[in-house]
């Protein structure tokens, strides 16, 4: 029976713990987080949050970041859509009318654009799609490394010109829970990256679960001030348009891009993953540290739903440019 569960979820590229994030709304939505609950779970987030920063520092090697720098117009190309154009597209779907977005998900869309590029899926994708392998490592190291300063200071740009903004407290959460586990774990990683390395499996429990609990306590805060009140089916329908709308731009955009310089497939193949894709991995953590527990909810709802989707499309394309690798034509 797991077996076949696990066959239909292969077969339609779901990913199960996509399934899991989602369960965990559920959860959220009817068994919330209140009162001495509430503040254990709010701890224990933060506590999580620092964790999977930590863990994201001593996994990162900034020595592969240089190697890249190498491939200069290539990584140039995938930071200026990860944190120009994308979060230039988020502000502009975030100022359409409040029947299309509701000014309650508005502040996730912008969040959604200024997210740094994934690490696991960016390099996954490029691997099957017979892609720069190496050039995928070191672009996505350095777009998570980067992330780290950029996305908040992004985020705060941009909502301030939406009349919202960060306030001061937020930027010390960022430098005590993000910056701080971050460079502590790039610092200590020569002594401890070796052993996460070999425990990747549990640090990846680790992460995933971090993550889990951060959307539990994020649907917790937003049940309380009434999300699925404020949250029709027609706003998620129309939500999931827009992301769909985000995501084949954004892949149209790097696959011209890349034609347009003359760049070779296997470079294509690199920027197109690298500059299309968005971290949930490290945008759930953020989010819990840059904005007001009651709203975090509201912010992730774009991020999950664009999570799932850049899966399932990229699955296939991946798999069309394996095809194409292995055609007569580009093997002759």
């Amino acid at each position: 029976m797991i077996g076949a569960i696990r066959g239909v979820l292969a077969r339609f590229k779901i990913d199960p713990y996509i399934l899991a994030i989602l369960a965990t709304v559920v959860f959220a939505s009817l068994v919330p987080a209140r009162g001495q609950a509430a503040e254990v779970v709010g701890v224990a987030t933060k506590i999580g949050v620092a964790l999977v920063f930590f863990l994201h520092g001593a996994k990162l090697s900034p020595q592969a970041v240089v190697a890249g720098i190498s491939h200069w117009r290539l990584h140039l190309v995938v930071l200026l859509t990860t944190f120009a154009l994308f979060p230039l597209a988020g502000l502009l779907f975030s100022t359409l009318p409040a029947w299309i977005v509701p000014a309650a998900l508005a502040p996730g869309l912008i969040y959604l654009g200024c997210l740094p590029s994934t690490i696991q899926s960016a390099v996954g994708f490029t691997a099957v799609a017979r892609g720069n392998v190496a050039a995928a490592v070191c672009g996505a190291s350095a777009s998570n490394i980067l992330g780290v300063v950029i996305t908040p200071l992004l985020v705060g740009v941009l909502l301030s010109a939406q009349g919202g903004g960060l306030s001061w407290g937020a930027f010390e959460a960022i430098l005590l829970q993000l910056l701080v586990p971050f460079i502590a774990g790039q610092l200590l990683r020569r002594w401890i990256g070796g052993f996460i390395q070999r425990h990747s499996k549990q640090a990846s429990l680790v992460d995933r679960g971090s993550i889990l609990l951060v959307v539990y306590n994020a649907f917790s805060g937003a049940v309380a001030v009434g999300i699925w009140s404020q949250v029709s089916m027609g706003d998620l329908a129309r939500l999931a348009i827009i992301c769909l709308v985000l995501l084949v731009a954004s892949m149209g955009w790097t696959v011209w891009i890349s034609r347009r310089l003359k760049f070779p497939v296997e470079d294509e193949a690199t920027i197109l993953f690298g500059g299309s894709n968005k971290s949930l991995a490290a945008g759930a953590p953020m989010a819990a540290v840059l904005f007001p527990a009651a709203t975090v909810g509201f912010v992730l709802l774009p991020v999950m739903l664009y999570h799932q989707f850049q899966l399932m499309a990229c699955a296939a394309i991946a798999g069309h440019y394996a095809k194409r690798a292995d055609s007569p034509e580009q093997t002759s």
